[in-house]
């Protein structure tokens, strides 16, 4: 039988081929929780255009100015508050590691040739190095899996920017797709409500209201026709079906707002807040937008939002843990990454 090097003439270059890879992305992590670390990371994530649509001039200012001098120590704080420190690296890091391992052990009986790859859009390890990396090892063709379950400019298309950017660089460019999201599949509602009634099911108490918090962006994106928040409108709603409670007792909010534009509504922590302060005693956060724990579900829901029921007449909180690399959670991410093989992978 012959082998791929005897197809090429004497001298040809060694060329790897025939791999199938698969890319996963998450949103990024700082490198360290110092000051210049946290900076730079929130200067390489503040800075993209797709992140933040206002006058250029106006936010350079605004960002370099002021941002970028305020806000990395408190930052910093925050994210070593959660830091791995056993790794030495954010929770988002260690999970999006995990899921890639997982998912690589699942599809190698299946198929040999796939490889399985992890990226951040914003830190390390970067997007463009992941894609030469999968392209030296023979990956002809790469699917890439922007790990949000809803769409968003801010998200998943920067990723794909990203991606292609790399693209442009290279000479012999790998074939790629893009997982779409699957806000509303049939196997990512059942995984979450699943997952959520084996941590309600845990809980000393029988929350009386159950928030679905996703990360917020502001109004005017969906003015400009992003489908972000009617696809987090629809996971909500599917979700609250599946589960059989009122629209009372698992309602939506969003998060983690940042400026002074108005961002969608209602808000989180001020959702929280009424809550509390009208006589709910017992509280519990979910969030179904975020498919591994980082900072906006740690520390945002799991410190502060608590802190602001409890102080307002709150007597018991829960913040549920996201998906994760559990087995709910990798259920998920291989049945989206299976489908989307299709007539790529064998079997």
């Amino acid at each position: 039988m012959l082998k791929a090097a005897d197809h090429f003439p004497p001298g040809h270059p060694k060329v790897a081929s025939g791999r199938i890879g698969v890319l996963l992305v998450n949103l990024g992590t700082p490198e360290a929780t110092d000051y210049w670390s946290m900076r730079a990371y929130l200067k390489e994530f503040l800075s993209d255009r797709r992140v933040i649509e206002v006058n250029r001039v106006v936010w350079w200012l605004v960002l370099n100015l002021i941002v970028l001098t305020k806000r990395p120590g408190p930052k910093g704080k925050d994210y070593d508050s959660i830091w791995n420190k056993e790794r030495n690296e954010g929770p988002l890091k260690t999970i999006t590691r995990a899921q890639a391992e997982k998912l690589a052990a699942s599809l190698a009986p299946d198929d040999a040739r796939i490889v399985v790859d992890w990226a951040m859009r914003y830190g390390k390890p970067p997007i463009a190095e992941r894609l030469e990396a999968l392209q030296k090892q023979g990956c002809e063709r790469i699917l890439i899996v922007p790990l949000y379950p809803q769409y968003a400019a801010a998200t998943t298309a920067t990723v794909c920017d990203k991606a292609f950017d790399a693209l442009k660089t290279m000479r012999w460019q790998p074939i790629l797709r893009v997982a779409p999201p699957w806000h509303d599949d049939e196997v990512y509602i059942a995984a979450a409500c699943e997952s959520l009634k084996a941590n309600l099911a845990k809980l000393d108490f029988e929350p009386e209201v159950i928030l679905a918090s996703f990360h917020g962006v502001p109004q005017s994106y969906l003015a400009k026709g992003d489908p972000y928040h009617c696809q987090c409108v629809k996971t909500a709603r599917l979700m609250r079906e599946y589960l059989g409670f009122s629209e009372e007792r698992f309602r939506l909010t969003f998060q983690s707002r940042f400026g002074t534009e108005e961002w969608l509504q209602p808000y989180t922590d001020k959702t929280v807040e009424a809550l509390g302060k009208s006589g709910v005693k017992k509280l519990a956060i979910v969030n179904p937008g975020f498919t591994a724990d980082c900072l906006e579900t740690l520390e945002e829901i799991g410190v502060e939002n608590r802190e602001i029921f409890l102080h307002n007449g709150g007597e018991k909180f829960a913040a549920i843990p996201c998906l994760n690399d559990t087995a709910e959670g990798m259920q998920v991410i291989e049945h989206v990454v299976r489908r989307e093989l299709s007539g790529w992978m064998a079997g």
